[in-house]
């Protein structure tokens, strides 16, 4: 009889997928382990891949699981062949011109950062959530629900989120890029396999926008992860539910209520004759949002009048722009970078370890070799306790720091 399709797959790759599809119905171990009349220790097992599968076991699985079989099996296709998936997943809602080449951009991406992750072993690690269900609630009380929801799961607290790509690259498991976009484009997502979730933030927008874009295309992650979306700014007469919700998503996740709400009061204690247009200005400056996605939070939150945007828009746009300006509300790190530290620091890994060339560096982190030796220099020279430069050679970023091959 020939093999089973089981044998011929890596347990651990089939483990993987099996973990990936419990945690996105939602289901702890100890409740799927329960459903199947198997122990908690068995489906640990199941998904470290230290015990194959047994074809009647997989049908079972799936069964609980609410998925077909051929979802759960690992695919065959390379990841070029994944890739023009992704970009055939989009390719609907991108018309040609610059817009469709930046899809095919971010194709790429995510091909070389998956190359990179093989070439280092580091496997991006997904901690998705199972999908929140918003459609039969209102979208605004669904957003504060969601990004409480998140907040909590990711221990986030109420403050604000200044290494946003980072949290939701490094807790999330979602690849974030940034690439210039036409104008009108504020962000690009798509889920598709070997990559999982990935999103394009258009890098010509000032940096608060693109953190709002970010937490928008995050909002869609949350709630619709398999449907592409392409977010192009005015782009509805009337917003459909799902654009709602993620717009409101962005303002509840940026701006969560309960630590605004005391930030806010504690400053108008401190204000008799009330909050000062400076105030204002460093409260948004504080969230790293801009005066206008500030002054709406408030209003939304009933903290100021409705209308209160519309009214200083009218009476003093320059003066917000003027506050925008101020020096002292500068000193936040604005991340121009078009690709997270994860991704240069395993690419100058890989160049390391001698798997790419200085021109292949160069091509990755989409630069010159100019360019590419000052990113190996930023990143492996050593720096000793006073802050200055060391003495010692460059630092090996794959070198392990325990174990046998520490030094």
């Amino acid at each position: 009889m020939p093999a089973h399709p089981l044998h011929d797959i890596d347990p651990k790759l089939l483990g993987a997928r099996i973990r990936d599809a419990r945690e996105g119905r939602g289901l702890t171990q100890q409740q799927m382990a329960e459903r199947l009349g198997l122990s908690r220790t068995t489906v640990v097992a199941l998904e470290k891949g230290e015990r194959r599968l047994k074809p009647a076991e997989l049908v079972e699985i799936a069964a609980v699981l609410g998925r077909n079989v051929s979802e759960i099996l690992p695919s065959r296709v390379s990841a070029a062949e994944s890739g023009a998936q992704l970009r055939g997943s989009l390719s609907a809602l991108a018309p040609a011109g610059e817009l469709a080449a930046a899809v095919d951009e971010l194709q790429r991406l995510c091909e070389e950062y998956l190359k990179l992750e093989e070439i280092c072993a580091a496997p991006l690690r997904r901690r998705y959530p199972a999908e929140y269900e918003i459609q039969a609630s209102d979208p605004n009380l669904a957003a504060e629900d969601v990004a409480a929801s998140e907040r909590r799961r990711l221990d986030l607290g109420e403050g604000p989120l200044l290494p946003f790509r980072e949290i939701l690259e490094g807790d999330v498991g979602i690849r974030v890029f940034q690439l210039e976009m036409p104008p009108e484009v504020a962000g690009v997502y798509a889920c598709a396999e070997p990559f999982g979730a990935c999103i394009a933030i258009n890098l010509r927008h000032p940096a608060p926008r693109r953190r709002a874009s970010l937490a928008h295309e995050y909002g869609h992650f949350l709630t619709a992860r398999y449907r592409p979306e392409i977010t192009l700014q005015g782009r509805f007469e009337r917003r459909p539910a799902a654009e709602r919700f993620a717009a409101a998503f962005a303002r509840s996740f940026l701006l969560p209520a309960a630590g605004l709400r005391k930030r806010f009061l504690d400053l108008a204690r401190e204000r008799p004759k009330g909050v000062t247009f400076g105030d204002l200005g460093r409260l948004a400056h504080f969230y790293f949002v801009s005066m206008e996605a500030m002054t709406r939070r408030l209003e939304e939150l009933r903290l100021v009048p409705a209308g209160t945007w519309d009214r200083l828009r009218r009476e003093r746009s320059g003066g917000v722009r003027e506050v925008e300006r101020l020096p002292s509300l500068h000193d936040h790190q604005a991340d121009d970078e078009p690709f997270s530290p994860r991704y240069v620091g395993l690419a100058v890994e890989a160049w390391q370890r001698g798997e790419l060339s200085e021109g292949t560096l160069a091509r990755v982190l989409r630069t010159d070799r100019l360019g590419a030796r000052l990113q190996v220099e930023g990143l492996a020279r050593p720096i000793d306790e006073n802050g200055e430069d060391g003495e010692d050679g460059g630092l090996d970023l794959g070198a392990p720091l325990f174990g046998a091959g520490a030094r």
